[in-house]
């Protein structure tokens, strides 16, 4: 069986920066265990499938490791494949998922993701996670899948030199660290080891716990964030309600077909 496939590189107007992720269309689905034998072969932080389903797309995402519930990038990256490649002729994209309703639309040149918000509570440091990024924090957060762990500036989230081993222990897909920024609103980091992640360049998905905290903090609704990674990453947010919208630019690394025998 041939499987087209695209690799985007998303949040970034560069080429070899932001977050790169693989979309294959289908007109079916694989079955699981191709599928995810697919995303780890491709070594990347995501992979995403889609099949249209009743005038929507349904897309699924896996790590080299495991399904995962939401992914901002591959989401991003996925519409980008639709708009630019796949012939998609309009404006709005709906996606289901496992986390609901996932909408896209384009503004110009930028990609707007409307993803639903994630409630967040304060929680007690986690044994081990002060040393493990080199520094106690201000705050600590816990959100449906991640735990939000805020210091007091940019230069300590860019110093921190995770030790990998402990976050990974942690019962949550991935830790995000947060500061004010100096360029940008806020900046971030999202190290999740434990999803087969050690550090992953941009995080979409990040961003729907990250917003309604600093819109609480700041009594603001709108954000310029930038994402601290090697590769850096480039968004702009916004609180609507209960959901958040998440945009950023994508640039299309490759198209080719992989060759899957058996399926």
């Amino acid at each position: 069986m041939n499987i087209t496939m695209y690799q985007i590189d998303a949040f970034t107007q560069t080429l070899f920066h932001g977050n790169p992720a693989a979309v294959c269309p289908l007109d079916a689905w694989l079955p699981d265990d191709v599928m995810q034998a697919i995303a780890e072969e491709n070594n990347l932080a995501e992979t995403a499938f889609y099949v249209r389903e009743e005038g929507r797309y349904h897309i699924r995402w896996f790590t080299t490791v495991c399904e995962v519930d939401l992914c901002g990038h591959a989401t991003l990256a996925t519409a980008h494949a639709l708009f630019h490649h796949e012939g998609y002729i309009g404006e709005n994209l709906t996606f289901t998922s496992r986390s609901g309703l996932l909408h896209v639309r384009r503004d110009g040149d930028l990609l707007v993701l409307d993803f639903p918000v994630d409630t967040i509570r304060p929680v007690e440091l986690p044994p081990g996670l002060a040393r493990a990024l080199g520094g106690t924090p201000r705050a600590v957060f816990r959100g449906k899948d991640d735990l939000l762990v805020v210091y007091d500036d940019e230069a300590t989230i860019r110093a921190i030199e995770p030790d990998f081993a402990v976050i990974g222990t942690l019962p949550c897909r991935g830790v995000i660290v947060t500061a004010p920024g100096g360029n940008v609103d806020f900046v971030s980091r999202f190290f999740g080891p434990q999803s087969g992640i050690p550090e992953d360049p941009v995080t979409g998905s990040a961003h729907t716990t990250l917003v309604p905290y600093w819109a609480e903090r700041w009594k603001r609704t709108s954000f310029t964030a930038a994402q601290l990674s090697r590769r850096g990453g480039q968004l702009r947010c916004t609180l609507n309600g209960d959901r958040v919208e998440i945009a950023g630019h994508a640039v299309t690394y490759l198209e080719g077909t992989i060759r899957v025998p058996g399926v």
